[in-house]
């Protein structure tokens, strides 16, 4: 499709940029002295740019016929709202009676001064070039005025001399008389006077007339005296007038086209309104029944959208303060201009440019200064609700800019001095939509501007200058303090760690002495975005020994804002909900619970976004890796680590045993189980082992499979004591496992069994014996109710005990060892011997009878 401006040539005023007010302002005083733009003092330019109603056209026909003593009204009242063609009536007729050789007198209230002009001189003097019949403060009179109007010289080839007196903004003249004293009276009632006085003279003479213009209501006065002045001109001109109206509703596009352009192109023009029609015929924009009344409108309004002179003609044209014509084609004509050089085929609300400084003041002028704020803050600044919502829309619309197109219509749309404000969706579209998209996207457009507006109201399709729920929330959020956040975020943390965790977990540590060293698997949630070093190496001043058993999550300091955004707006909205306080309507309310739900529903999503990074310790300090976006099987944090660590090998419920035998026998005959479990957990970047019980069993399905043999040191010499069996295994110094080569099988019980069982049988034993001393010696089952050994040990044989008793512990349901200690020849210090000994005892929960230094 062409462009508008192709097809509708604007008149050479706009193309210049010449729109000031006054060349819209009609001044029928300023014509009358010369003073007026060309537009309204030059008569055939006026009459160019002028549409000549059906209104007008009757006005100036019925003036005409009574001008030339044929017929008609001798006083025509004209009868229109603020702006609706009044004054622009009375310079037709004055340049038509200049035409007609009639004589003219003009009067314009707010032009004369009531100190030095009364109305029946400034008629007298128009009419005459002097004063002499009329002369005085008080009215003439009506025989005065009939000899005024018979004596005028014969202008006319006919022989006559026809008067055309024409009235404007008569109350406002009254107005200001009312404060000037004629003797007992003032000018006001006098000037009352007069106009009585003057209706009757021009009744008897044939052919004189009287044009006066009143408002169409009380909007335009201001006060209860100029209502009642307002009641008195209407009684005075109702005796004998006749009222009319020069521009009808349905010519108002009409009045518009032929004032602001040169020339349109019709056949082209009603191209452009069938393609547009028939696309939204297609839509769904328009039904059958609609289709023609719309496009009737379309081509008469045409390059303009229909609703564009609707709602500024008769929404904004209902404002009192509004002029109706006037004000149209102003803000009209300041867009036509904007629009010039802009590829797009009509001009819809939505291209109306918010960000012009005269267009705005053109319209706040009416709705008040508030609205200046209002539309930049949600309107036109660069960081505006619309313009985030013109860029979140998909690529292939970021041209159409379609979060300011739909706001600036329902911002056009929403204002009226009768109240009407709401619009409907299909009216929002069908003012936005061209055939270039399909018309569903205006839905996304105003799902993202209901999210991003913040004067938007809640309550339907309209703007108001109170703040919606989104700016309600938003000063809540901004209220929001980092010590908030910070709590919040730590509470988030802890709702998202499940009951049966199985990392012992550390949660924003301050400091490495927060994180105590020991055997446990543990998980320090930082909130940084990667561990420092000491974390690892120390354990507050002392270094730390057990650092393979650290597991540090970190944020992702890429997605901080956006979690710190996250818990403001969650800590904003519940503030809301709990506040009993704020003035909520229902609608509001439950939006507020709607939007608080859906929130916290994405709280482990948004967690996850950012805490998704993993350091693990290793031989160069850390090894980082990124566990990705959450998945929908997810639920908690601790947990997802675990089976994301799990299935990655980074941790082990239990350890293989063909890990133990390739990793940790292939250059050794030998270790010590005791020392490799240590070692593991000690050494950053060996296997992790969840707890000591998958360690023991990966040993015993080793031993057992005949991977490697298990034994003990003897004399510092390893000695292969089970193979191809489960052994008990007590995590004693001594016990190690050995390549399998080293074991031999065994088919009875392994030597520790008969090395135990002959100490037990040579042993000093007390209680009920339940078989003989050979018979334990063959393997049988004996039970003692108690066992004494009275034992002399050398200093490095505890072990051997030690394995004793945790034998013979495992085969009874209930064992408690009675140890009578005995040392002799020690050297140590009174608080070594408290210190380490004493509260050793009492810290494994030992009962003892001691007999101290």
């Amino acid at each position: 499709m062409k462009t508008f401006s192709q097809i509708a040539i604007p008149n050479e005023d706009i193309v210049q940029g010449k729109f000031t007010m006054d060349v819209y302002a009609a001044d029928l005083w300023k014509v009358v002295n010369g003073k007026a733009p060309s537009e309204y003092k030059d008569s055939d330019l006026f009459f160019r740019k002028t549409y000549v109603t059906k209104g007008l056209k009757n006005i100036l026909d019925i003036a005409k016929a009574r001008l030339e003593g044929r017929s008609g009204d001798f006083v025509i009242q004209l009868h229109t709202p603020f702006g609706g063609g009044k004054t622009h009536t009375l310079i037709a007729l004055y340049h038509k009676a200049k035409e007609w050789n009639c004589n003219v007198a003009v009067i314009d209230g707010t032009a004369l001064n009531p100190k030095v002009q009364k109305l029946w001189e400034e008629i007298e003097r128009q009419l005459t070039g002097s004063v002499r019949i009329t002369n005085g403060d008080t009215a003439p009179g009506k025989e005065a005025l009939f000899k005024l109007l018979s004596d005028l010289p014969k202008k006319t080839p006919e022989g006559h001399s026809p008067t055309l007196i024409l009235m404007d903004e008569v109350l406002q003249y009254t107005t200001k008389a009312a404060g000037i004293k004629v003797g007992d009276s003032n000018l006001k009632a006098q000037t009352l006077a007069f106009l009585q006085e003057l209706t009757g003279a021009v009744s008897s003479v044939g052919n004189s007339l009287v044009v006066a213009s009143l408002p169409s209501s009380t909007l335009e006065h201001w006060s209860e005296d100029d209502e009642k002045t307002y009641q008195q001109l209407k009684k005075i001109f109702g005796r004998v007038e006749k009222s009319y109206v020069p521009v009808e509703d349905d010519e108002i596009e009409l009045v518009i086209k032929q004032r602001l352009f040169n020339s349109i192109n019709e056949k082209e023009a009603k191209e452009v309104v069938n393609e547009f029609v028939g696309y939204a015929k297609q839509e769904g924009l328009l039904t059958g029944d609609e289709e023609t009344e719309y496009r009737n409108k379309f081509i008469k309004s045409y390059p303009f959208k229909p609703e564009v002179i609707d709602i500024l003609y008769k929404r904004w044209g209902s404002f009192p303060s509004f002029q109706r014509t006037r004000g149209v084609l102003r803000i009209l004509s300041i867009v036509v201009y904007e629009l010039l050089n802009q590829k797009i085929p009509f001009i819809r609300l939505g291209d109306f440019n918010l960000e012009n400084v005269e267009l705005r003041r053109e319209l706040i002028n009416h709705i008040g200064t508030e609205w200046d704020s209002i539309i930049a803050q949600d309107i036109t600044s660069a960081n505006s609700g619309s313009k985030k919502v013109d860029k979140a829309i998909g690529s292939s619309y970021r041209s159409y800019e379609l979060g300011t197109l739909v706001s600036t219509t329902i911002f056009m749309m929403s204002f009226s001095g009768r109240g009407k404000k709401d619009n409907t969706l299909t009216e929002i579209k069908l003012s936005c939509v061209e055939p270039t998209f399909n018309h569903t996207v205006i839905d996304t457009v105003l799902t993202h501007l209901k999210e991003k507006l913040f004067y938007l109201s809640d309550e339907g399709l309209f703007f108001t200058n109170q703040p919606n729920l989104n700016r309600i929330i938003t000063s809540r959020e901004e209220n929001i303090t980092e010590d908030e956040i910070l709590e919040e975020w730590e509470n988030i943390i802890k709702r998202h760690i499940s009951k049966e965790t199985k990392f012992r977990i550390y949660l924003h540590p301050k400091s490495p002495k927060d994180i105590p060293d020991n055997v446990e698997l543990k998980l320090v949630i930082l909130n940084k975005k990667q561990p420092e070093q000491d974390f690892l190496e120390k354990n507050g001043e002392i270094p730390r020994i057990y650092r393979n058993t650290l597991i540090f999550l970190c944020v992702d300091d890429k997605q901080e804002d956006k979690f710190y955004n996250y818990i403001r707006k969650l800590l904003a909205l519940a503030s809301i909900e709990r506040d009993k306080e704020l003035k909520l309507t229902e609608g509001q309310k439950a939006e507020v619970a709607n939007k608080l739900k859906n929130h916290k529903q994405k709280e482990y999503d948004e967690l996850r976004n950012f805490y998704r990074k993993l350091f693990l310790p290793n031989k160069d300090g850390f090894k980082e890796i990124d566990v990705g976006l959450p998945t929908v099987k997810e639920s908690y944090l601790d947990a997802m680590i675990y089976s994301y660590l799990r299935n990655e090998s980074e941790i082990l419920e239990k350890i293989a045993p063909k890990v133990i035998k390739d990793k940790y026998l292939k250059e050794r005959n030998f270790i010590e189980i005791k020392m490799l479990y240590e070692s593991l957990l000690k050494t950053p970047g060996e296997l992790r082992i969840v707890s000591r019980e998958g360690f023991i069993e990966g040993i015993r399905e080793g031993v057992k499979n005949g991977l490697f043999g298990f034994g003990y040191l003897e004399d510092e010499k390893p000695v292969c004591k089970w193979i191809n069996t489960t052994p008990e295994i007590y995590f004693a110094s001594e016990e190690v496992i050995l390549r399998s080569e080293l074991c031999r099988e065994k088919d009875e019980a392994s030597e520790e069994e008969k090395e135990i069982s002959g100490k037990v049988a040579e042993a000093t034993t007390t209680g009920d014996i339940f078989t003989t001393k050979e018979n334990s010696t063959a393997g049988k089952m004996v039970k003692f109710s108690k066992i004494k050994f009275n034992l002399k040990v050398p200093v490095g044989q505890m072990s051997t005990i030690t394995k004793i008793v945790n034998y013979l512990k495992d085969r009874s349901d209930n064992c408690n060892v009675i140890i009578n200690l005995e040392l002799t020849n020690l050297s140590i210090s009174k608080s070594d011997y408290e210190d380490k000994i004493l509260d050793a005892i009492k810290q494994a929960g030992i009962e003892a009878q001691i007999d101290g230094l």
